[in-house]
């Protein structure tokens, strides 16, 4: 996964901000819940002290403080209930009526929990709240003072241990961990896709954009009929393209003009400075100079000339023949047509040739890829040097290797290689009568035959150029041009 994509930080952000809300909400509730509980839990204590006060100290003469546990216990069964009860006399007599003894859940024990101090703060009706820590547990406590017949005053208090209130709150606890990651994950996974649908149209510009190169420069990307930020972007850029188009149609309208007007002014070039030289009265000097002319008449004619083939190519003129053929009996034949231009220079050159290797193609322009490949190895192999021609399958494709012991290429040339009019070196490919030329005319013939041309090479250590190319028969996609 790419964590630099755009998709991705969006749904890290969405998961991010949804975490921290679902847990700030979970939070909040078990507060607020909290408090909820212990709040009900309180008043009930109050009003249970309330009732212990008004049906047992109205008539606490009658039965006496000694009678008051008895009716505590049989009333109200403290014990039994989980319950604390305790009433206290205040004033000059001041001390515990009552105190209920130890719940059967064992949640607290009555004796330590402290007793209320005389300054305690009752509100005006005469009630109090509390929550006592003890070691063994929390208790809520509610407490009412109420006069008695004789004058005396007692506070009542009744508490309840909050192990009922802290179980409910494990419980939602339990619920919020389990249920919050579910809920983020639900929400995550909709945002996700939510995300993916949102930038869909923009991975079919992005796969439309990388399949136009200047071949089909009439395709346009494809359109987003969502009246927002993407139609407008998606339009612009097949505005773009169309600008692209119109400059490069005019570009190769001119190339092509301008070649097929240059090839008549040169040819008359040529044939009068063939007859001036071969006029006897020029003296050496002369004619030296007509011929380095004549040199380079040659030179601007071959350019001319492939500026005219790379014309014909970027038109798409380039594969109006295909027929099937043996690569391997074509690459023999041109290699061995070609072997003077070795043996000039010493060169050997080897065919290694495996049979039956078919291809569907223009058999003239595959030609004119393995001629523009040899001559290349030649003019860059020294004398004495060896060329290598290797034809083989590998998979459903048929590979054409040309390999050579030349001077090799620098590192930092080899992806400009394909270009036009680039030039290692720009003296050394003058004096070898390059125009930089060959090689771009090997790739837009091999772009428009479906294949692909790559070149490896180590300074000094010589260069390989290998064509990939499907085999006849073979189901495939066409290749796409860079």
């Amino acid at each position: 996964m790419n964590t630099r994509s755009l998709s991705f930080r969006l749904v890290t952000w969405y998961a991010g901000v949804l975490t921290t809300v679902f847990v700030v909400l979970g939070a909040l509730t078990l507060v607020f819940l909290r408090h909820y509980l212990e709040s009900g839990v309180l008043d009930t204590q109050v009003r249970r002290a309330a009732q212990i006060a008004d049906t047992l100290l109205a008539t606490i003469d009658r039965p006496g403080e000694q009678g008051i546990a008895r009716e505590v216990e049989d009333l109200y069964s403290p014990e039994a209930n989980d319950r604390f009860i305790r009433i206290t006399r205040q004033g000059d007599r001041a001390g515990p009526v009552y105190v209920s003894g130890p719940p059967h859940d064992g949640t607290f024990a009555p004796r330590d929990v402290p007793a209320l101090s005389p300054q305690a703060d009752l509100d005006r009706s005469g009630e109090l709240t509390r929550k006592v820590v003890l070691q063994s547990g929390s208790l809520l406590v509610g407490a009412v003072s109420h006069p008695g017949p004789s004058g005396q005053t007692y506070v009542v208090e009744v508490g309840l241990s909050t192990a009922r209130t802290e179980a409910t709150l494990r419980q939602v606890l339990i619920l919020l961990a389990v249920g919050l990651p579910i809920g983020v994950i639900i929400a995550v996974t909709g945002g996700f896709i939510l995300v993916r649908r949102a930038l869909k149209p923009v991975d079919d510009i992005a796969q439309k954009a990388e399949q136009i190169t200047q071949l089909n420069l009439s395709e346009r990307l494809p359109a987003v009929n969502s009246g927002d930020e993407l139609e407008r972007l998606s339009v612009s850029l097949n505005h773009m393209i169309s600008r692209l188009e119109d400059a490069v149609q005019s570009s190769k309208r001119f190339v092509a003009d301008a070649s097929h007007e240059l090839r008549t002014p040169l040819t008359v070039l040529r044939g009068e400075l063939e007859n001036l030289a071969q006029d006897a009265a020029l003296r050496d000097p002369t004619r030296e100079s007509i011929g380095s002319l004549l040199e380079e008449v040659d030179r601007l004619a071959e350019i001319v000339e492939s500026l005219l083939a790379l014309s014909k190519l970027d038109a798409g003129e380039a594969s109006a023949e295909r027929v099937r053929f043996d690569l391997g009996e074509l690459v023999a034949t041109t290699a061995g047509q070609m072997s003077l231009l070795a043996e000039d220079k010493h060169i050997s050159v080897r065919c290694e040739v495996a049979p039956g290797v078919l291809v569907d193609g223009d058999r003239a322009r595959m030609k004119q890829v393995v001629v523009n490949l040899l001559d290349n190895a030649i003019k860059y192999t020294p004398n004495g040097g060896k060329v290598v021609l290797k034809i083989a399958s590998e998979g459903d494709y048929a590979i054409l290797e040309v390999i050579d012991t030349g001077v090799g290429i620098p590192f930092e040339a080899l992806p400009h290689m394909f270009k036009r009019f680039f030039r290692v070196d720009d003296s050394r490919s003058r004096d070898q009568g390059g125009a930089g030329l060959g090689l771009s005319i090997v790739k837009s013939i091999c772009a428009a035959q479906g294949a692909e041309v790559n070149v490896t090479s180590v300074p000094g250590g010589g260069s390989c150029f290998r064509v990939r190319q499907r085999l006849a028969g073979a189901t495939s996609n066409r290749i796409a041009s860079a």
